[in-house]
């Protein structure tokens, strides 16, 4: 990323549910900003992100007329991709995110949309209890983390997986201790040089709270919580083609 990107960045890592419905009025900005990321980092990648998707969620390529849950969609490449899908396999598709987001996804028949924050809006998808086979939430978790909600959006979302199987990835998470297990890298120290254009060293910060971040406590507490309430949960690592593969992380979870 340039230094314009970088600014960028960092203006975007502190919005909440009111900042993306703004950036999703703004007609100067790309589809990629108006979900909160540089171009460099999304443009002509999210086919690939797609794809990764698909393989940790099999169900996805495997199913047919299932019942799928977009949590955050957003209005880039990676929620038409998809729509495609699913209008390809006969899936009911109901995507959750705000009003000004939704309007730039396409409509059509298995498309379902309901506009708020979720979990708050929770209370409208009250037919998924228990019926849902897939649920996708892609770089949204760590928003939800900011505004302190997040056990009772891991609980409300939990509450939707079928039984049987029904899976859910959270995906693109994240994890500022993986990011500092990577700075302290010959690898991760050439990134920061490339990264910032300086000689100075990363600030590593170990053994210290990251505070406001989400870290390794955070993910394995929530896969705790989920073993917990009966669903199988693990941490899977992003290919090393992804943008973000260095410092991001998914989590799986799937209902017995």
């Amino acid at each position: 990323m340039n230094k314009d990107e970088r600014e960028q960045a960092r203006a975007f890592a502190s919005l909440d549910y009111e900042g993306f419905r703004q950036l999703a009025q703004r007609t100067d900005l790309s589809r990629y900003q108006r979900i909160g990321f540089p171009d460099s980092l999304r443009a002509g990648r999210e086919s690939e992100i797609f794809q990764d998707i698909c393989a940790k969620l099999p169900l996805l390529d495997q199913g047919e007329e299932l019942t799928v849950l977009d949590i955050g969609p957003g209005c880039s490449d990676l929620p038409n991709l998809v729509i495609d899908h699913c209008k390809a396999r006969k899936n009911r598709l109901i995507l959750v995110d705000s009003l000004e987001m939704l309007a730039d996804l396409p409509e059509g028949d298995g498309i379902e949309k309901i506009e708020g924050p979720f979990p708050q809006c929770a209370p409208l998808l009250g037919g998924l209890q228990c019926a849902t086979d897939v649920i996708l939430c892609y770089s949204v978790l760590h928003y939800v983390f900011a505004e302190g909600q997040i056990f009772g959006f891991l609980d409300a979302a939990l509450k939707l997986l079928r039984p049987g199987g029904g899976m859910m990835m959270i995906g693109d998470i994240p994890n500022a201790s993986m990011r500092r297990r990577f700075l302290a890298s010959a690898a991760g120290a050439a990134f920061h040089r490339a990264y910032t254009g300086s000689d100075v060293p990363p600030d590593l910060g170990f053994n210290q709270a990251a505070e406001g971040e989400m870290d390794d406590a955070v993910l394995i507490s929530l896969i705790s919580r989920a073993r917990a309430a009966g669903v199988d949960a693990w941490i899977l690592s992003q290919p090393p083609h992804l943008p973000m593969s260095n410092r991001r992380e998914d989590l799986i979870l799937r209902r017995p």
